[in-house]
Order: C-alpha cells, then sequence, then structure tokens
C-alpha cells in the first residue's frame, strides 16, 4: 500500500499532552439524557420502554419485546450450518477459558485463633448481558458475555440488544440465555435493572459495552444493581516502534475505529516518520473500506504522539490507560510488564486486537475512559461471589481483645456480646 498520504487522518500531538488529550468517559448531556430515559422506564414499565425502543431504536411498536428459549431455539435453526458452526466454536472458546479462570479461585477454610474462617465463592442469580447492535449485529458480544455467565454457574440470563436478528437470537441460544430483551440504549439498561412486569425481574448484576449512553445508564443504576465496568466507546493504542509494520498499524487502527464514530485509535510512535507511514497506510486502506465513513470520524477523534524514547513512551500509554494496547515492537512481553494501566495486551504484530474481539480466549468486554487503572476486564470473577464464613469454637481465644477493642470505641453492646461469649 501507499505510504504517503496528502491529509494526516491521525493529527500529532505533543506526547506530554496525552493524557490532558484523554475525554471523559461520560459528558454531563448524556447523563442528563441517560437519567430521563432510566427513570420513565422505571415509572412507565412495558408501555414506557415500548416507547423508548420505537423511539430510539426505531423498531415497529408492535414487534416483540421479548424473545423466549423457544424463539431462540428456532432462531438457531434458521441459521446457516457455517455460521452455526462457527457461533458454537467461538462459544466452546470463550467456555474453556472462562471455566478455567474459575478453577483459579478456590473456597478457603483456614485455621483462626478460637476457630475456623473461611469464603465460598458463588455466583450472583442474575445477569443481564448488554450487546449493542445499533450499527452492526453484534453476537460476538452476546458470546462473550452470557457464555461467561453461565460458566460461571449464574442461574438466570438475560441477553438485552436494540437489533434482535437471527444471529443475535442464535447466538443467545447458543450462550443458554433465558431470554433476549429486544431493546437497546439507555432504555434496555434501565429495563434489565427494574424488569418489565409479566416477563422478567430486574438482574442483580449488568455486564456488557456500548456507546456513552449505555455506559451512562450502567452509572445510574449501579448500587440499585451491580454492574461491571465503565465499558464505553472502543479504544485502541498502538505502541510501536520504527521497525513495526504501519500497514499493519493502520489495519489495526481502522478496525477499532469502524466501531463507533466516538471511537478512540491512538498511536504512539518513536518517530515523526513512523507516524507519516501510518498515515499513508490508514489513507489507502479506509478508500476500500465500507465503513469508511464511521472510521474517518473516529480517526478523527485519535491522534498520534511521538515519544523520544521507550521510556517516554511507556508513561504515555499508562496517562491514557487505554482499553486495548497493541505492542508492536521488540520485546513485546517485557514492554507488557513495564506498563501499569491497560484493559487488554496483544503482544506483537501477530496478535491482532481483533483476535480478542472474536473470542479466541480472554474477554472482549474491557475498561474504557481510563477505568483500566483501577479496573480489568470483564471475566468468569465478575460473576462470582467470595462470601466469607467464621466458626467459632473457643471464643475465649480472642474474647479479651475483642471485648477491649469495642470498650476503646465506647461501643458497650458490642462489648456485652462478646462477653456473654465467656464460659
Amino acid at each position: 500500500m501507499s505510504s504517503s498520504a496528502s491529509t494526516a487522518l491521525l493529527r500529532t500531538i505533543p506526547i506530554h499532552e496525552v493524557r490532558a488529550s484523554a475525554p471523559l468517559p461520560i459528558d454531563e448531556e448524556t447523563r442528563r439524557g441517560a437519567r430521563e430515559i432510566v427513570d420513565r422506564v422505571r415509572g412507565g414499565g412495558e408501555a414506557a420502554l415500548r416507547k423508548c425502543v420505537t423511539q430510539y431504536d426505531g423498531r415497529d411498536p408492535t414487534a416483540p419485546l421479548i424473545y423466549d428459549k423457544e424463539a431462540l431455539a428456532e432462531a438457531l435453526d434458521s441459521l446457516e450450518p457455517a455460521t452455526r458452526a462457527l457461533l458454537e466454536r467461538t462459544a466452546a472458546r470463550i467456555r474453556t477459558f472462562a471455566e478455567a479462570q474459575a478453577k483459579s479461585l478456590a473456597p478457603l477454610d483456614v485455621a483462626v485463633p478460637g476457630g475456623r474462617a473461611g469464603h465460598d465463592v458463588v455466583p450472583v442469580a442474575s445477569a443481564g448481558c448488554y450487546a449493542p447492535g445499533g450499527r452492526y449485529p453484534l453476537p460476538s458480544s452476546v458470546l462473550m458475555t452470557a457464555v461467561t455467565a453461565r460458566a460461571a454457574g449464574v442461574a438466570r440470563v438475560v441477553v438485552a440488544s436494540p437489533n434482535p436478528e437471527p444471529i443475535i437470537l442464535g447466538a443467545a441460544a447458543i450462550a443458554g440465555a433465558d431470554m433476549v430483551l429486544a431493546a437497546g440504549g439507555a432504555h434496555g439498561i434501565g429495563a434489565l435493572a427494574s424488569g418489565v412486569q409479566g416477563h422478567f425481574e430486574g438482574v442483580d448484576l449488568i455486564v456488557g459495552p456500548g456507546n456513552r449512553w449505555v455506559t451512562a445508564a450502567k452509572e445510574l443504576v449501579a448500587g440499585a444493581v451491580g454492574i461491571d465496568l465503565p465499558a464505553g466507546p472502543s479504544e485502541l493504542c498502538v505502541l510501536a516502534d520504527d521497525d513495526a509494520d504501519p500497514d499493519l498499524v493502520a489495519a489495526d487502527l481502522l478496525a477499532q475505529a469502524e466501531h463507533d464514530p466516538d471511537a478512540r485509535p491512538t498511536l504512539i510512535a518513536l518517530s515523526s516518520a513512523f507516524v507519516e507511514r501510518v498515515n499513508g497506510e490508514l489513507a489507502s486502506r479506509l478508500s476500500a473500506l465500507d465503513t469508511r465513513a464511521v472510521a474517518a470520524e473516529a480517526l478523527s477523534q485519535g491522534f498520534a504522539a511521538v515519544a523520544p524514547d521507550l521510556d517516554a513512551a511507556i508513561r504515555a500509554v499508562d496517562a491514557l490507560a487505554p482499553e486495548h494496547l497493541q505492542i508492536c515492537a521488540a520485546d513485546p512481553a517485557g514492554l507488557k510488564n513495564r506498563i501499569a494501566h491497560f484493559g487488554g495486551a496483544f503482544l506483537g504484530e501477530v496478535s491482532a486486537e481483533v483476535f480478542g474481539d472474536y473470542g479466541v480466549g480472554p474477554n472482549h468486554v474491557l475498561p474504557t475512559g481510563g477505568a483500566a487503572r483501577y479496573s480489568g476486564g470483564l471475566s468468569v470473577f465478575t460473576f462470582l461471589r467470595v462470601r466469607t464464613w467464621l466458626a467459632m469454637t473457643h471464643p475465649e481465644a480472642v474474647l479479651a481483645d475483642c471485648a477491649d477493642l469495642a470498650g476503646m470505641e465506647r461501643l458497650s453492646g458490642h462489648r456485652a456480646a462478646a462477653e456473654a461469649r465467656a464460659r
């Protein structure tokens, strides 16, 4: 491909401005709008939800709102055998990785002074799995969320998606979902949280990626229900040295840019010449892309920055705390170990981020908006609760300490409850 371009699709910013360039995950206008929608659905029930589905998702008001297991099975049977087999293979890879993760977290039973203590690992009772679909059908997100929930042992799984095409419903069937709610955006999240009377009760935990409206709504319902993490518009940061292939870097940036106009493709390079080569390849690839209108808008949201050395490049990546980190440089594993903040890392040019998108193993639902500083991606652990327990047989071993601490805190009832166990 050509390595020249008349116009740079990725603007270049100074390396010290990388942190300041990161936008707030949710703007106040979106947050206010999402709150109004969530409140409408919570207060107005099914009638309000149907109006939102018509208004925001563009669906026929008489179309089904809920697809039960029978409808999911029918949709699965309608798929071409090759399509069904592809979805089943992908689900199997996701399930294998999730089950291996689950085995790494075991129950605990340990001696403590006066008795024993430990924890049990149990799943949440119900989960709502959101799968975007307003712009493109994304069966991969159905599989990533619902398969992982089932691998964790979740008893009730409700999938929500704004465009319930047969491939979405079929993926939900393969994942073992109980039903699909045909609603997206903030209203879909609101319905998962509050339930739809006569159809299903609100869930305990909501997971899954989405646009800024979905992210805002998850933030609003958090507390009443659990949420996984902020998983808004897609982010990719490519860390590349001068020996990287500029065409592969451009391909990876465009793969993320086509997700959403709000997506954030970024490049941290070690020379201006490499950035120029990547911009040339972006221009060549973009012209042949069916999704070029969306991708071009997302590229305008992104940037490139040139670091004087690898240490500065690593600091820039940490400043971004990107959702996806593609390392196209010598010793990618070593560089990964020096970087503190990222959602998921893809090591070397062969390890394209799109392989992560399509169910090779690790989950593709990852923290955005800098949330990688305090959160990891969706995993089987998201659906599990670690519940502790204590069984005392000889309370006298700690009774005096507990009573004395209660006295220090001037909590006489606590002290009395401890001393009541004296023999």
